[in-house]
């Protein structure tokens, strides 16, 4: 199985005057993709990179090189493609995309990863050319220990993002088969306690400190930038510490959708509630997690969430009343457990009883695991 991966390296190596030309390139260049997007939203026929050939390449006027507007044109058509896929199903709502300038993709035709000799304070310099007006520039780069851990893993590819900022590196990983399953583990989300599994853990107790100093902060200020940084962070820890205490081989989670800060379901949650799963970015957990069970192994599914934390686990009663915050007790047969690992115990349920769960039905003690207690 072929995985990809990307890091960035940061560019405050980088002197002014090289990130002066920088920002100068990617306002050319995001005023190039435009071009070609408006070209290929009104000129579908022609949004096919079979298709760039010398006269559509030569539309925009500009001075950036025909390898750099070749690339851009390659951009635009992903990105015309991509929202007409999006909306493929409400056409009403398809608008056309639009560039912002703040990174180009470029390949080895234009960028070449060169090792540094003469210095030590940079392991390598991005040597950038057949940009146009005869402009070419070298960009320090400082490897770091994820940069070391895919590069070790993995193959580097030959494709580069840059922005005014960082640098992004792709690698290509080949893992081994999915483990066959022998442990299955449902993991409820939530705020008090980011992952709370069948079997009675819970992980991240602590998010919510680290949510509430998000809150706090004044939105894209400084203080706003390193909180966030600090809860992703946290988020990454809490993702392969379940991989590593738990190794599992089958992770089950609730499959989330629209509960951002502007859910219409305004009446189940509160305002203060929808700020705070806007801001934890219940997208980013879940992507987190996923992408530490593709480099484990660990097979990776998701169960619809309706009545998952209502329900009882032991005689199958949905009730909105047997759930009091944390509490869960049962109204039918007084079963009671913590609410969220209720939930977890749920969501094992759910997808083993499923279609797609008939493969892991006979896993040693994952169904009485799930409903213990």
């Amino acid at each position: 199985m072929k995985l990809i991966r990307s890091t960035k390296c940061s560019l405050k190596f980088t002197t002014k005057s090289k990130l002066n030309e920088i920002s100068t390139i990617l306002f050319e260049y995001g005023k190039v993709v435009n071009i070609f997007i408006q070209y290929f939203w009104l000129n579908p026929d022609k949004a096919s990179k079979v298709l760039l050939l010398k006269d559509i390449v030569n539309i925009p006027e500009t001075w950036l090189s025909a390898r750099l507007r070749k690339v851009a044109a390659r951009e635009a058509i992903d990105m015309v493609m991509a929202t007409k896929e999006r909306w493929k199903n409400n056409p009403k709502k398809m608008v056309m995309p639009v560039h912002k300038g703040h990174g180009m993709y470029v390949s080895c035709t234009i960028a070449d990863l060169v090792p540094s000799k003469q210095t030590k304070e940079f392991d390598a310099w991005l040597h950038i050319a057949s940009i146009g007006n005869k402009m070419i520039m070298d960009l320090p780069i400082k490897y770091h220990k994820h940069f070391n851990k895919y590069n070790t893993i993995g193959k580097r590819l030959n494709s580069y993002i840059i922005t005014k900022n960082y640098v992004q590196f792709s690698f290509e990983i080949i893992t081994l088969p999915k483990r066959e399953g022998k442990l299955a583990i449902g993991v409820d989300t939530g705020i008090n306690a980011l992952a709370s599994l069948n079997n009675g853990n819970q992980y991240g107790k602590d998010i919510k400190g680290c949510i509430e100093r998000v809150k706090r902060c004044k939105q894209k200020s400084n203080g706003y930038y390193v909180a966030e940084r600090a809860l992703k962070q946290r988020i990454d820890e809490i993702a392969k510490e379940i991989i590593i205490k738990e190794n599992p081989d089958l992770i089950v989670v609730e499959r989330l959708k629209n509960m951002g800060h502007k859910t219409k379901v305004k009446r189940l949650l509160t305002k203060n509630i929808r700020r705070s799963i806007g801001t934890w970015n219940w997208k980013y957990w879940l992507k987190r997690l996923e992408a530490q069970c593709e480099i484990n192994r660990v097979s990776f599914r998701s169960v619809a969430p309706y009545y998952t934390s209502t329900t009882c686990p032991v005689c199958g009663q949905s009730d909105r009343g047997n759930r009091n915050g944390e509490i869960f007790l049962c109204q039918n047969c007084g079963h009671t457990d913590n609410a969220d690992i209720n939930a977890g115990k749920n969501i094992l349920n759910r997808f083993l009883t499923g279609p797609y769960g008939v493969r892991y039905k006979n896993l040693t003690n994952v169904q009485d695991c799930a409903i213990s207690n």
